[in-house]
């Protein structure tokens, strides 16, 4: 098997990569570079300061018995009893993995679009071939899983964690996708509530409501960050010595209605039509229905 590479900033002409491997399907292997999808520098990073002499907030790794200890004297146990560890050096660790631990291996291939999005920790990364041998098995598996409208899911050691992935193709390269372990997750039964079923015609209108917001082409590049947008003008703002003020919101006059109300005021307005006004003696809150009082005797 080809020698695999562990963590490393490798080169490309698109920067420094998270880390560099081989991807293996079946006995097909070929080095490949990982990229962090997300561009670190969109992120605006605020810092912590002391609020009486604004100097920044450091945190140390502070032993109670010796004070402040330096990175290289720190060491990782486990407490298996009370007070008492074992200590487990990267080294001894790394002894129980062979080259094929730290490969991509991709195990089995799924239906695209057949996991729940639910399982993706938020972790991607762009696969590119590392070496130029390494294209023509790259673009036989990109084509191929793009054909057969396949995914694959596999295993790596990944931030010195074995980790399980999906593998997809997207915009003519391959994208790793980190995956939680089904052990990491809550059931959804534990949290399942009584719901009552729902009425033909209220799901009806839900499915009108529904239909009328679809779009066949969904372009994510439509959305913009508000926070980062915001956060840069109170930034600026600030800068600039200027009083913040808060945007003056236009007034709308508040009303309850009931939900079937909502779901047709919300069909209309979908159409670019002007909801009607809710009738008088319908004023209560959506799905709930108004309380009757007793009458004074």
């Amino acid at each position: 098997m080809p020698s695999v590479g562990k963590e490393k900033a490798g080169k490309q002409g698109t920067g420094r990569g998270s880390w560099t491997g081989t991807l293996q399907v079946g006995l097909v292997t070929f080095p490949v570079q990982a990229f962090n999808v997300q561009v670190p520098e969109a992120e605006i990073h605020l810092h912590q300061l002391h609020a009486a002499c604004d100097r920044r907030i450091h945190y140390q790794k502070v032993c109670p018995e010796h004070g402040e200890v330096d990175n290289a004297d720190i060491v990782s146990a486990y407490d298996f009893s009370r007070r008492k560890y074992v200590r487990i050096e990267k080294e001894e660790f790394d002894k129980l993995r062979s080259d094929a631990d730290r490969a991509l291996t991709v195990e089995t291939f799924i239906v695209a679009r057949s996991i729940d999005a639910i399982y993706l920790d938020g972790r991607n990364y762009y696969l590119v071939p590392e070496k130029a041998a390494a294209e023509e098995p790259y673009g036989v598996l990109y084509r191929a899983m793009t054909e057969m409208d396949r995914w694959g899911i596999g295993q790596v050691l990944f931030s010195e964690r074995e980790q399980v992935v999906l593998l997809r193709p997207y915009d003519d390269l391959l994208i790793m996708s980190m995956l939680r372990y089904q052990a990491e997750m809550r059931a959804a039964e534990e949290l399942k509530v009584a719901i009552p079923r729902a009425g033909d015609k209220m799901v009806k209108l839900a499915e009108t409501l529904i239909d009328g917001v679809s779009k066949e082409h969904f372009d994510l590049a439509n959305y913009q960050d508000p926070y980062k947008a915001r956060l840069k003008q109170l930034i600026d703002t600030k800068i600039e010595g200027k009083e913040i003020t808060a945007p003056v919101a236009e007034k709308e006059e508040s009303h309850f209605i009931n939900l079937a109300d909502a779901l047709k005021q919300s069909i209309a307005r979908s159409r670019g039509q002007e909801p009607k006004a809710p009738p008088k003696g319908r004023g209560h809150a959506a799905g709930h229905a108004p309380k009757h009082r007793r009458r004074a005797s």
